[in-house]
């Protein structure tokens, strides 16, 4: 069993996790009833989610406490390439529903939900996340409470002697560790999830909304394939694509499956450390970016307002077009502001059309029926570039001083 072990671990993650999901498709299709199985995705999940929030503290307190004054962080033009991402991407989705028009057969099952009233009722929610009490925000894995109070500790022991600074980083490299054990059960969990999707979900449910589902994943796929490569090469110039397929080769991968970004942030993490980066800039971007670079929520947020608006025969202008875009940008890095994220925000975009909450509802009825698969394909989206656009910003910066080989 030692030796087996042994030979196990020293298998590359990324093949491990691959045999995951061929046994748990396997195990779906063979024994069904073994719903034992899928524990393992949730307890994967459940841990991933449970570490996440005291590292991202630790790590941003830190990182900050012990930033030595003039250091290049990146930070900026990081926020840059989040912000021009998500907004091509809510471009993309609008294109492309002018392109392949889709109208929906309405359906109701979203009557338990609220949605934002408007945009503004968006950013309040996430500036009363900022000043949420500390304690609170950790147990709620509210990341934006988090960062703000971890970047102010972190502020504030910029002047502690050199013993209490070294205490916060043992800390925070023994919670990393503790990350490095979690994920190396990534297989087991996602063989479980994957267990889980096909005997509880199957596919006959979403065959009736293939074409949506092909805009939707078409979109995100085009972004992460195309957009985001492009963005890539213009900051680094050269190719771009070893960088993009390793993010979403070990990022997107895991995001897929355990469809959330906050479950997602010790991964990326990890691929930062494996690629070299800065440990001062990387420890705030990633939750950073797991909950304002969201390419995914704004192309789901496009696709199926305009999906309504063909429903109804609305014309669209190129002004009104362009204005959905950047409603759906902004709305988007507002989407872990609001309960149920990306769908709950349709209805707000489906009012600039003047489209009723009645059938905007039935609109998000719809999306929590593919939510299976547009939920997945999103979060791989918008996690996975959290990685790549953090390395990107440093490797410009490389590039810029003659660093970058």
């Amino acid at each position: 069993m030692r030796i087996a072990l042994q030979k196990w671990n020293q298998i590359s993650l990324v093949k491990r996790i691959f045999l995951g999901i061929v046994f748990g498709v396997i195990l779906a299709l063979t024994v069904p009833g073994a719903s034992g199985i899928t524990i393992l995705g949730s307890l994967f999940v459940s841990a991933l989610k449970a570490v996440a929030p005291i590292l991202v503290l630790l790590l941003v307190m830190a990182a900050i406490s012990n930033h030595k004054q003039g250091s290049q962080t990146n930070i900026k033009r990081i926020l840059v390439l989040y912000g021009v991402s998500t907004f091509l991407a809510g471009v993309i989705a609008v294109g492309a529903s002018f392109i392949f028009p889709i109208q929906l057969s309405l359906v109701t099952g979203a009557q338990d939900v609220t949605p934002p009233e408007g945009i503004v009722d968006v950013l309040k929610s996430l500036l009363f996340q900022v000043v949420d009490n500390p304690v609170n925000a950790l147990i709620n894995a509210n990341f934006i409470g988090i960062l703000a109070w971890s970047i102010l500790l972190g502020l504030a022991l910029r002047n502690a002697n050199d013993h209490m600074k070294s205490l916060l980083t043992q800390a925070s490299d023994a919670i990393s560790q503790i990350v490095k054990w979690v994920i190396q059960f990534a297989p087991l969990g996602i063989m479980g999830l994957i267990f889980d999707s096909i005997t509880s979900s199957g596919l006959s449910s979403l065959l009736d909304y293939g074409s949506l589902i092909l805009v939707l994943v078409g979109c995100m796929l085009f972004t992460a394939l195309a957009v985001n490569p492009l963005i890539v090469y213009l900051n680094i110039r050269k190719n771009p694509y070893p960088l993009v397929l390793q993010s979403l080769k070990e990022s997107g991968i895991t995001a897929f499956f355990t469809r959330s970004s906050a479950a997602n942030i010790p991964v990326n993490m990890r691929l930062c450390e494996k690629l070299g980066l800065d440990k001062d800039t990387y420890a705030v971007s990633i939750p950073l970016g797991a909950t304002i670079n969201m390419a995914g929520a704004a192309i789901t947020i496009s696709t199926l307002t305009m999906a309504a608006v063909h429903t109804l025969g609305i014309q669209v202008d190129f002004g009104t077009a362009l204005i959905l875009s950047i409603l759906s940008a902004v709305s988007a890095m507002g989407a872990s502001g609001v309960a149920g994220g990306s769908l709950l925000l349709i209805p707000l975009a489906c009012s600039l059309f003047g489209i009723s909450n009645d059938i905007a509802m039935q609109v998000v009825g719809v999306g929590f029926i593919i939510g299976v698969v547009q939920d997945s394909f999103e979060t791989a989206l918008n996690s996975s570039s959290d990685a790549l656009f953090t390395a990107t910003a440093e490797f410009a910066n490389k590039r810029k001083e003659g660093k970058l080989a």
